[in-house]
């Protein structure tokens, strides 16, 4: 299995902190936001990953990262020359993935406790099709919103007015090589990108997607109070 962590987009939620730095690399806790996604990869026994970010501030994460040495990984760039969604970012991973491997998507916002290396060793051994990771939570409709039957999920709904379950789809994601396939065929959105819902819903109109929930906390750090959130869990966490 293959790591993929997205670090892209422009922040525009976290201005006045990204006029002049990526969002994945502002400090959360100790450290900068992407280590955590670069952990959660090497913790799940995962050697290759590959970082897409755009080409503001590509530069320092290669400074910080590096290798990836220092987590026992082997990481690759891709560059993402302009802003055309998460699925747009994923696809540019194609030629990093064999045909028979699978891989674990991480958005470098998400920020989270749970470990995934038994779900990704299981995905990595007998998985097909997509595997989403859920968290319940207050306000879901600002997320994507799953309707769920049994183990399996007939639909996520992007912000949806009335949700049709209490939790929210978190950006971790694992799927088969299938993917870039279901990309290629994706037609914008009318805001103008390759929507990651779009190719979950593939999966599930196949009877493909399965999910997990998460038990521990979890936060997309995409605001200041979020990113604030985030901070001191993170604080509290380093110092026991």
């Amino acid at each position: 299995m293959k790591g993929v962590i997205l670090a892209g987009g422009t922040g525009t939620r976290l201005r006045p902190l990204t006029n002049m730095l990526n969002k994945h690399l502002l400090p959360v806790g100790r450290y900068p936001m992407i280590h955590y996604a670069i952990n959660k990869v090497a913790e799940a026994d995962i050697n290759e990953v590959m970082l897409v970010t755009g080409r503001h501030s590509a530069g320092l994460y290669m400074e910080y990262i590096g290798s990836g040495r220092q987590w026992g990984l082997d990481v690759s760039y891709k560059i993402q020359e302009e802003a055309g969604g998460i699925a747009q970012a994923l696809g540019l991973a194609e030629d990093f993935v064999r045909p028979d491997e699978k891989l674990l998507v991480i958005l470098g916002d998400n920020l989270f406790e749970d470990s995934l290396r038994e779900e990704a060793h299981a995905f990595a051994r007998e998985g097909s099709g997509a595997h989403v990771f859920l968290k319940r939570a207050e306000n879901v409709g600002r997320y994507g919103v799953p309707m769920l039957e049994r183990e399996r999920i007939v639909r996520i709904i992007e912000k949806p007015i009335t949700p049709p379950s209490s939790y929210a789809v978190t950006g971790i994601y694992m799927y088969d090589n299938s993917v870039f396939e279901i990309i290629r065929r994706l037609q914008p959105s009318a805001r103008g990108e390759l929507e990651i819902t779009d190719v979950n819903n593939e999966y599930a109109r196949w009877g493909l997607l399965t999910y997990s929930v998460l038990h521990g906390w979890w936060i997309d750090a995409g605001t200041h109070q979020a990113l604030r959130e985030a901070g001191a869990r993170l604080w509290e966490r380093e110092e026991e």
